[in-house]
């Protein structure tokens, strides 16, 4: 039988070991872990081994095409995941903090939607274009919000559908960035789908340039998705109180 849970991290080799807890969110358990002599991060969720292929497939591919991303690191028998665990490159690092700063990272998401544009969807999710006829798709239900608030999401998504979609990493907040003075990296891709580049895009001090009405779209179609992925939560009823009516 395979390994469950925490156990699993003996796939890594017989020294692998746990260190402390980090920052993962509520759908996640992460860990400092030191795999073959050196730090790592290890993240134990309740994802498909399908939802991993993707990830930790779109994660290689993004290293290899020059991005800094968490490298999956292969287990002793070569495999990228075990009973929903993957360990991962530790990357060093702080979190953006000036207009220039902001602006590095606009660039780091406009080049991850340059290469991956017409990127297979995430098994079992589903775009923001696709939530204006579909209820479900991963964590969204908008069967369980309010009609009227689904009515003002799906307004606000209707204005980016027909856009050319690509990967986007889903949560470019500054807990999901870590810049030195050579690079920015982007962390934690446990929300990243395919959908329409805008919603990486509303950015701190409006960063990556939009357009005052592009801005304005992009800025009520994230504050859509965000309430719906987390519904129904404080974040999520704010963030859904930011969505104008029709």
């Amino acid at each position: 039988m395979s390994p469950v849970g925490w156990e699993a991290l003996e796939r890594w080799g017989a020294d692998a070991t746990r260190l402390e807890p980090l920052t993962g969110g509520v759908a996640n358990d992460v860990w400092s872990v030191r795999v073959g002599g050196r730090l790592a991060v290890a993240r134990l969720g309740a994802r498909s081994d399908a939802d991993l292929a993707w990830e930790t497939g779109l994660l290689r591919h993004l290293d290899r095409a020059g991005l800094t991303v968490p490298v999956p690191i292969p287990a002793a028998d070569g495999r990228l995941f075990a009973g929903g665990l993957v360990v991962m490159t530790y990357l060093e690092g702080g979190p953006p903090e000036t207009p220039a700063d902001w602006r590095r990272v606009a660039g780091t998401l406009r080049e991850l939607h340059r290469l991956t544009r017409n990127w297979p969807q995430r098994p079992g999710w589903r775009s923001s274009a696709d939530l204006l006829h579909a209820e479900t798709g991963t964590k969204v239900d908008l069967g369980a919000m309010p009609p009227e608030g689904v009515a003002r999401c799906r307004a606000a998504w209707a204005r980016l559908a027909g856009r050319p979609t690509c990967v986007v990493h889903g949560d470019p907040n500054p807990r999901n960035v870590r810049i030195t003075a050579g690079r920015v990296a982007l962390i934690d891709w446990d929300e990243s789908h395919v959908d329409v580049p805008d919603l990486d895009l509303v950015l701190p001090g409006n960063a990556a340039g939009l357009e005052e009405g592009a801005h304005d779209i992009a800025a009520q179609a994230s504050a859509a998705w965000e309430a719906a992925v987390c519904w129904d939560d404080e974040y999520a009823v704010k963030r859904l109180a930011e969505v104008r009516g029709i």
